[in-house]
């Protein structure tokens, strides 16, 4: 087996989560976090719709992570993302988090918005 060592620009993997926090860059973040290929930035949960659609040119694929289970996106989130052109994949959060790894890793265009477990 062949090891490499991965190498991301500014943006961090998600590094470990808990009950409410989740840890990036060696440190604990409480609440949802939404992870861009320029970093962290302040997202309010599902209700902040706004936050996530302003990431809609510089992405091809957004993970929500919807905490501890899968749940629906709002029906208004879901369209206004769908309108934005943006490719929207939900999933628990652990599964968001490990997808989002995978594919950040491999130096796609991805978006990570999640909710704590």
């Amino acid at each position: 087996m062949r090891l490499n060592e991965i190498t991301y620009s500014d943006a961090m993997p998600v590094e470990g989560y808990g009950p409410g926090f989740f840890r990036i860059g060696g440190q604990a973040v409480d609440g949802p976090v939404c992870m861009t290929p320029r970093g962290r930035i302040g997202w309010g949960g599902l209700s902040d719709e706004d936050t996530l659609l302003a990431l809609a040119d510089s992405i091809d694929v957004l993970f929500v992570g919807t905490g501890r289970d899968i749940a629906f996106l709002p029906q208004s989130l879901s369209e206004r993302l769908e309108q934005a052109g943006v490719g929207v994949e939900v999933m628990n959060s652990p599964s968001a988090c490990r997808t989002y790894n995978v594919l950040l890793a491999e130096g796609r265009r991805v978006a990570l918005a999640v909710l704590p477990v």
